[in-house]
């Protein structure tokens, strides 16, 4: 199973966010984006990729623990940038980003844990993907407009563990789908 740890913002909170991506994508350019779809809109907090079946039961009790360690939270949606210059575009986060690294940290640590290669850390960079390019776009405009974006905040109260389906059809434009397979209360004893 390909699987990542993520905090999956709510409805409500997407729905403001799918307002945002709606005007970019009327900007000059924007068809030659691909853009992700809003039931994959999420915070990654660590990617394990291919996980083994009898790996899943270790690595979801180790982000149980994970989430009974941290304290739910307040985060927005906020801002906006790019990676890769011009490759990806994303929406940022505002609130307790300190707390959303640190449950990043202890994601990734729980797959270290269960023994799953893990790439390189890097400092965690809080980030919701809204498009990609295939080559190289500026994206100036877009982030430009991202800038004045700022959703209302919500209370981060659990950890999912994320099941990636890539698609298969060699269909232009198909969506990855995400699936929860666990989920965590953040804060819990017991």
């Amino acid at each position: 199973m390909r699987l990542f740890a993520a905090v999956l913002p709510p409805q409500d909170i997407t729905a403001e966010l799918a307002l945002e991506v709606d005007r970019l994508r009327r900007l000059p350019g924007a068809d030659g984006l691909r853009w992700t779809g809003r039931p994959g809109w999420h915070f990654t907090l660590a990617f394990y990729g291919e996980v083994a079946e009898d790996v899943v039961p270790d690595l979801s009790a180790r982000l149980a623990r994970a989430a009974r360690h941290t304290d739910p939270f307040e985060l927005a949606l906020n801002g906006g940038g790019q990676f890769g210059h011009g490759r990806a575009l994303w929406a940022g986060a505002a609130g307790d980003v300190d707390a959303l690294r640190l449950l990043a940290a202890r994601a990734e640590a729980a797959g270290r844990k269960a023994g799953l290669r893990m790439e390189e850390h890097r400092r965690y960079q809080a980030h919701l993907t809204l498009a990609r390019g295939r080559e190289a776009v500026d994206m100036g405009p877009y982030v430009e407009l991202l800038r004045e974006f700022a959703g209302r905040s919500w209370r981060v109260t659990d950890l999912a563990l994320v099941r990636s389906n890539l698609p298969r059809s060699g269909v232009r434009g198909e969506q990855p789908r995400y699936e929860a397979v666990g989920r965590w209360v953040c804060g819990a004893s017991g």
